[in-house]
């Protein structure tokens, strides 16, 4: 977590200033399955409800409906002479109007992972073929186990 001191207004120009946001949000995918309207986020712990209804509505013009958020405590750890506690987690579920729907991208998608997929399914096309002719090879003697044959 930062934090950003500003210096005082002065008098005078140019005013040699920049103010930049503490706040950030980062799209999660949901541990529990959600309704395909509602989008988990992380976000900044100073950040508030309408804070991140205004982000989101005029950065990226999403609509939103309502905005719920809570505060997952970070897990502590034993370690040999001390404890260490990961930070805190302000998680924010932000729910869309009825008709919209929210899927992730599937970012990983090239064109080895498309060649790789039709490979499998030929792969699956030859067992299948394999386990037909073995079971048409094993008609002539019905009652025996199939472990039993050659």
């Amino acid at each position: 977590m930062s934090t950003r001191w500003y210096p005082l207004y002065q008098k005078g120009n140019p005013q040699l200033r920049a103010f930049l946001p503490n706040f950030w949000l980062k799209l999660v995918e949901s541990t529990f399955k959600q309704p395909k309207n509602i989008i988990q986020f992380h976000c900044s712990m100073e950040m508030t409800r309408f804070d991140i209804k205004n982000y989101l509505e005029r950065i990226y013009n999403i609509k939103t409906i309502k905005i719920r958020t809570r505060i997952h405590a970070g897990e502590t750890h034993r370690r040999p002479g001390y404890i260490v506690k990961e930070d805190d987690l302000k998680i924010a579920y932000v729910v869309l109007p009825k008709g919209e729907t929210f899927k992730f991208p599937n970012v990983f998608e090239t064109e080895d992972t498309k060649k790789e997929k039709v490979e499998e399914t030929e792969e699956l096309e030859q067992m299948k073929k394999g386990q037909q002719e073995y079971l048409k090879a094993n008609t002539d003697r019905p009652g025996l186990p199939g472990w039993y044959s050659i």
